[in-house]
């Protein structure tokens, strides 16, 4: 897919960002609309009636709740609200999955729905969640990110932030969720989906920070929808011109805040968009997939060599290396990678090397062959650009293919990871060639581009070391 030069930067940009571990999101209720949820209009929509007042009219929405909760004394009928709306089995969209899969540490959501933390325990990570200032206090160890609901829990809905008084205190109620907000927002590059940026205690952050640092600003993005003629918001022209000439001042203002904005046609492109990010941050990690009883048609020494190597300067290219372990090749593997980041530690980094040893004995009720079928899957699927090396074993006292060679390489494909064999390494490494070659346009976007360099990385008459620059080559020029 194509995208503005402003998608692109921003995709460059965010990619970069992952890998240095500085990418955080903040998630507005826009995320969770298209996953069955309501928006704010519908959640108050009886309330507001009660009250005589047309929601569709009424764009002071904190009020109406308020409003009520003057009416009545109490916000019990609110909070009851929050648990019969957002208290629900739903199924995650495929932005929360696709964000549950990037190596994202932080997320912030005025949202008070489960279902980012929901998707992020499928993906098998741990969230710590803070709903409450009190839970600052404490965090959960292991943990993959931090969770932060800044508005509250569904399941906590008489403390949730919801009327208009709650928002005038909250820099006295909630202070630690601005501190930590005003120094995520000076340190890391935020992703704003689903928000609209008239939430009054992102703008009293944003505001302060505005005045704090003024021209230092960090740079963050929002993913924004044009306005559509024909649509809801829009039944005619003369309503479509003011809407656009609102977003072009909104637009405009958010630049104060480092902000910057991406216009989309359809929401759609959401999902095109950060599967582009997910996409080229796993063509940074790379899969070995190899193992070796004997290293034929080379000595054991050149071949162990020439592992080391491969691995050493994938590190040494600001790639990230996982491997399995296989016999006979992954201590190479591993000892090529250290070499790398202990050699330059404040350069390169203990995870840039993913190691998935495989299970040897049944645990649970899953029989061995299943735990290893289930384990290549979750390892492959961290990357997108799968290397086969070799690829044999010993069997009843005969070297023959390894077949969990070839798995990996059906895997890698089904996953639509780029599978990059080195032929001259024979063995599954040379099948797995000859099965690619005759029809390279289902393997490469670029097959012409795949087939010079396979060709080089199959030629045995070029020395097995120099293979390592060009299979590097071929890697960054796939990246692009």
């Amino acid at each position: 897919m194509t995208f503005s030069n402003e998608v692109e930067s921003f995709i460059k940009d965010y990619v970069k960002k992952l890998h240095e571990g500085t990418a955080s999101v903040f998630a507005g209720a826009g995320l969770s609309i298209p996953a069955g949820f309501v928006n704010w209009p519908d959640l108050l929509r009886d309330i507001a009636h009660e009250l005589g007042l047309d929601i569709d009219i009424e764009t002071d929405l904190v009020s109406i709740a308020q409003y009520h909760v003057n009416e009545n004394g109490t916000r019990d009928r609110l909070s009851q609200k929050i648990v019969d709306e957002f208290v629900e089995d739903t199924e995650e969209t495929e932005n929360h999955r696709i964000l549950a899969r990037l190596p994202i540490t932080s997320i912030w959501t005025t949202n008070y729905d489960s279902i980012i933390e929901d998707t992020f325990i499928k993906e098998g990570k741990v969230p710590d969640i803070n709903h409450s200032a009190k839970q600052f206090l404490t965090s959960r160890t292991k943990r993959d990110l931090v969770l932060y609901k800044m508005h509250g829990d569904a399941l906590h809905s008489s403390d949730a932030i919801l009327t208009k008084e709650q928002y005038e205190k909250y820099h006295q109620t909630h202070e630690p969720f601005i501190n930590a907000l005003t120094g995520e927002l000076t340190t890391r590059t935020f992703l704003f989906l689903g928000f609209s940026f008239t939430d009054p205690n992102l703008d009293y952050v944003l505001s302060r920070l505005n005045i704090r640092f003024s021209e230092d600003k960090k740079q963050h993005y929002c993913i924004t929808k044009k306005p559509t003629l024909g649509d809801k918001a829009n039944p005619d022209q003369a309503t479509l011109d003011y809407n656009l000439r609102k977003q072009a001042l909104i637009i405009n203002d958010l630049k104060r805040y480092g902000i910057k904005t991406l216009l989309i046609s359809d929401f759609s492109e959401i999902t095109d968009i950060l599967g582009e990010v997910e996409k080229r941050f796993k063509k940074r990690t790379v899969f070995i997939s190899g193992s070796a009883e004997v290293y034929s048609p080379y000595e054991r020494q050149e071949a162990i060599n020439f592992i080391h190597q491969l691995s050493k300067q994938l590190v040494e290219s600001d790639l990230r290396v996982v491997n399995g372990f296989g016999w006979g090749v992954g201590s190479s593997v591993i000892n090529g990678a250290l070499e790398a980041i202990y050699s330059k530690p404040m350069k390169y980094s203990e995870s840039q090397l993913v190691l998935r040893p495989f299970p040897q004995f049944q645990t649970g009720d899953k029989e061995l062959k299943q735990l290893w079928e289930d384990y290549r899957q979750k390892m492959i699927s961290l990357c997108g650009i799968s290397i086969f090396i070799f690829g044999n074993k010993k069997q009843n006292d005969e070297i023959v293919e390894a077949n969990g060679v070839i798995r990996e390489f059906e895997i890698s494909h089904e996953l639509g990871n780029i599978c990059i064999p080195i032929a001259a390494t024979e063995s599954a490494a040379k099948s797995i060639y000859e099965r690619i070659m005759p029809q390279l346009d289902e393997y490469y976007p670029k097959p012409e581009l795949a087939k010079k360099y396979l060709n080089i990385l199959a030629d045995e008459k070029i020395n097995l070391l120099d293979k390592v620059s060009k299979l590097i080559e071929f890697i960054n020029k796939l990246s692009k």
